[in-house]
């Protein structure tokens, strides 16, 4: 059914926002919230715009946050359909809270955040607007610091006049195969026929990890790539756990404290990182190899979070060694034979499941060219100007939760370290495995589904080494336990990134020099297209 009220002058807009699923979160998220929504209720009056809360704060709970997919549909319920309506967040959220009432929604969609590393808004609102393009619904979408800024400004000028927002999107083209190296072409259409006669298999270790809609790829989309679902338990990982021995278990923590990996210990179980939680940790590594050579998967996600989280110390430590080409051996119970030896074991951070074809990808690219396969994503967390030290550019701070592969840090595993994971998250803490990104070119990309099939951005970026005093603050800024990567992002500015990007997540992997990150994306780049994935080059990208 049409909106009918496209054309007539905006006076009024309702505002909704979703939480966390954890009561901890949503309460220690709610300040920053609270003023989020009072800088932005004063940016609508300015325009004579009422904006409104379509629900009350529960003073009971201690935030006004939607916190379930049944709050959220009841919220809805109560909206009128074609009403102006305003999203707006400061922390991370489920989108599945929201998404069933926006599908149904017929007004026009504005979806705000805060430019904050501190508070995630930014994460949330990312991973909402790539699920609402999957699900096909139309949106705006605008982020501010202060929500006093030119940008900002104009853009919701904009929007209560037009119902639509305009960002410059001319970094993104579709991929042109005559463009690429001939040699390059025939490299990845090769790949692609290899992984179409041999398939593989992503072992799923439970799906929809924090109400990512977004990171699920219907296997009807998945399946003509060549790629297959093994839905896993959790709670068989859970009890494949209790059958490592203490010795095994004990000789992943002695190769790492080999390597040089610093563990910073203490005894309080509630607040500090413990031997006790690393020996669970060494336990779920060794476990979660097994289970993916029993069922032959090519690569792995743990969901960790609901559920599992409330059993075993976080699965963190064991994500970021599977992503690296040197790490603990693991060995097959009967036979005794060493398990994905010399190479990782692709793991998909939260089960996404777009990150995970575009690890696998990677990875048959990567080591086909002879290059470090090692590769991980990261959250697209915040970013500041930065100015000294040979650099004059927006610099991106890129973060996951400890998942990141020691190849990816300055000094490897020893310069990396492992920090209990923040309780408001991780109840049963676990350790992080934490660096500092080293220098050079990456390759980035972003598999997502729009229109009901299957695309991927990728673009070519710079990760560069920043002061210590700035690295220091910046992780001050966002979460100091969590590896930090500082990127460039070629020929790309900030708003344009986030006018375009279809997720909270960005996969990233090395390449030598610039000349072999432009001729692996080109590969890459042709792999999925003769796969059938709808290829969009990004930013500054010279196959030269």
């Amino acid at each position: 059914m049409p909106n009918s009220n496209k054309n007539l002058p905006m006076r009024e807009a309702v505002l909704v926002t979703s939480g966390d699923l954890r009561l901890s979160a949503n309460q220690v998220c709610w300040a920053a919230q609270e003023e989020l929504e009072r800088k932005l209720m004063q940016c609508f009056q300015d325009a004579g715009v009422s904006l409104r809360r379509a629900f009350a704060v529960d003073s009971k709970s201690g935030h006004g946050f939607i916190s379930s997919q049944r709050m959220g549909m009841d919220v809805f319920a109560g909206i009128d359909p074609e009403a102006n309506l305003v999203f707006a967040t400061a922390a991370w959220q489920y989108s599945h809270h929201v998404l069933p009432g926006m599908r149904s929604h017929r007004g026009p969609i504005l979806t705000v955040a805060n430019w904050s590393g501190q508070w995630p808004g930014l994460v949330g609102l990312l991973n909402l607007n790539g699920s609402l393009v999957k699900a096909g619904v139309s949106f705006s979408t605008l982020w501010s610091q202060n929500f006093t800024d030119e940008y900002f400004l104009a853009r919701l000028k904009e929007w209560i006049e037009r119902k639509t927002v305009t960002h410059d999107l001319s970094h993104v083209r579709d991929l042109n195969l005559k463009a690429l190296p001939a040699e390059t072409v025939s490299k990845g259409k090769q790949l692609a026929a290899a992984l179409q006669k041999q398939k593989a298999i992503l072992g799923v270790f439970d799906e929809g990890c924090m109400g990512m809609y977004n990171a699920i790829i219907d296997d009807e989309l998945l399946n003509p790539i060549g790629m297959f679902k093994e839905r896993l338990s959790q709670s068989a990982l859970f009890a494949r756990m209790r059958t490592i021995t203490h010795d095994e278990a004990q000789a992943v923590r002695q190769w790492l404290d080999k390597k040089g990996v610093r563990f910073m210990t203490g005894k309080d179980e509630n607040s500090e990182l413990t031997d006790a939680q690393i020996h669970e940790q060494c336990k779920m590594y060794i476990a979660a190899a097994r289970i993916a050579d029993d069922f032959g998967c090519d690569a792995i996600g743990i969901q960790y979070q609901q559920g599992l989280k409330d059993l075993v110390p976080a699965s963190d430590l064991a994500e970021g060694l599977f992503n690296n080409s040197d790490r603990p051996p693991v060995y097959q119970e009967s036979t005794g034979k060493e398990l994905y030896a010399g190479r990782p074991l692709p793991h998909f951070n939260e089960v996404d499941e777009c990150a995970g074809v575009d690890a696998l990808v990677t990875n048959r690219c990567w080591e086909a060219l002879g290059l470090d396969p090692s590769t991980t994503l990261h959250d697209v967390r915040w970013g500041e100007f930065f100015q000294g030290d040979g650099i004059d550019d927006f610099v991106w701070v890129l973060q996951i939760s400890g998942a990141a592969p020691a190849n990816h840090f300055v000094g490897g595993y020893a310069g990396a370290s492992s920090e209990r994971q923040p309780p408001m998250y991780f109840p049963l803490g676990g350790g992080t495995l934490k660096g500092v990104g080293k220098p050079g070119k990456i390759v980035w990309s972003r598999v997502f589904v729009e229109g009901n099939s299957l695309h991927v951005d990728m673009g070519l970026g710079t990760v560069v080494q920043l002061p210590e005093e700035e690295t220091v603050r910046r992780w001050k800024h966002t979460t100091s336990q969590w590896p930090m990567v500082s990127a460039i992002l070629d020929g790309i500015s900030r708003d344009s990134f986030m006018a375009r990007h279809r997720a909270n997540h960005v996969n990233i992997a090395y390449a030598l020099d610039s000349k072999a990150a432009a001729h692996a994306l080109a590969v890459k780049a042709a792999m999925f297209d003769a796969l059938g994935v709808k290829v969009h080059l990004c930013g500054t990208v010279n196959f030269g």
